[in-house]
């Protein structure tokens, strides 16, 4: 059987840390705005060009105008890009620090269960094996005491 001791053990070590805790919440609401402002950005910039596209094309004497809408074409796919990779490589580090701390708990936890499922196996295989002998022994003992019986009767 499990000593209390061992078990609150197990039982603490299995627990998030606070440095986890806070880690997620602090990575899961900036990743997922940040994905979200990528979304918003990139949306903006498509229907920014689906607009000026035509005017381009109907004001293509004033190259002023146009080279606005290009850069500022340019600067929303390159902050679409940045707050996307931003987001993406937010989650990655989450996802690998997770992974890290777990990983040895999770391995000692398993080991500790085996050597204790081991011990419990020999011990229980143990005690079969001395009833089985001693119920052998008695049972030899009783066919002799049989044997004797039978042939004194004779």
């Amino acid at each position: 059987m499990a000593h209390p001791q061992h078990d609150y053990y197990h039982q603490r070590k299995n627990r998030p840390s606070t440095s986890k805790i806070l880690a997620i919440s602090t990575l899961v609401p900036f990743g997922a705005s940040l994905l979200i402002l990528a979304f918003l950005t990139l949306t903006v910039t498509v229907i920014g060009l689906a607009v000026a596209a035509p005017l381009l094309v109907f004001f293509s004497p004033v190259l002023v105008p146009a080279a606005l809408v290009i850069g500022f074409a340019v600067a929303g796919f390159l902050t679409s890009g940045a707050c996307g990779i931003t987001s993406l490589s937010s989650f990655a580090w989450m996802a690998n620090y997770l992974r890290r701390s777990r990983l040895p708990e999770q391995l000692q936890c398993a080991k500790d269960r085996a050597q204790e499922t081991l011990g419990d196996l020999a011990h229980r295989t143990k005690e079969a094996a001395e009833s089985g002998i001693s119920k052998a022994q008695e049972m030899a003992h009783e066919v002799g005491k049989a044997q004797v019986g039978n042939q004194t009767s004779s």
